[in-house]
């Protein structure tokens, strides 16, 4: 069994994930190669990254809906993907002017095609397991940033992709299923 990794970081919240400096860090050191920010918002990231955001007013490489950015990417397979989606349907509906984005089910579905192989998702939000083993990914580190009083804390968790694992997994499903 792998150990996971673990950090405990205080820090400020803000509609902007990444303006915070302390996450700012931890995202720039976290991230590994080419580095896809699906929900880019204002903050450029000292990464090699491609930035989307729904919002036409945000400085990104594109502006379309997550999902409809996943499933039309036709370049290089990423080694990072950013997913820092609104947390909540009032905050997409105020991050987004009224448009809603992408169901999140769908979202984590489609990101393994623009992933290279031992690639990693990094997600925040409230969750901390949020592509799983299902879909050939392992938990590698978790960090939870805790903004003081009566405000939730946001999670990050790193989540490493094994195409092998999928396939070893589904495998074992339908053999459990054949002999239940």
């Amino acid at each position: 069994m792998k150990t996971l990794h673990f950090d405990h970081i205080r820090c400020p919240l803000h509609r902007y994930t990444f303006s915070v400096k302390a996450i700012r860090h931890w995202v720039e050191q976290t991230c590994e190669g080419r580095v896809l920010n699906l929900f880019a918002g204002e903050t450029r990231l000292n990464v090699n990254e491609v930035r989307n955001d729904l919002d036409p007013d945000m400085p990104a490489d594109f502006h379309e809906d997550a999902l409809i950015f996943l499933r039309g990417w036709t370049g290089e397979a990423f080694n990072t993907i950013l997913l820092d989606p609104p947390y909540a349907y009032r905050k997409s509906m105020e991050l987004y002017k009224g448009m809603i984005c992408s169901p999140f089910r769908q979202l984590k579905d489609a990101i393994p095609a623009c992933l290279a192989p031992n690639g990693l998702v990094i997600t925040f939000g409230y969750h901390s397991i949020v592509m799983g083993v299902n879909r050939g990914f392992t938990l590698e580190c978790l960090a939870l940033f805790s903004h003081g009083g009566a405000i939730h804390d946001t999670i990050a968790a790193a989540e490493r992709y094994s195409p092998e694992q999928f396939i070893h997994y589904n495998n074992h499903q339908r053999y459990e299923q054949q002999h239940l």
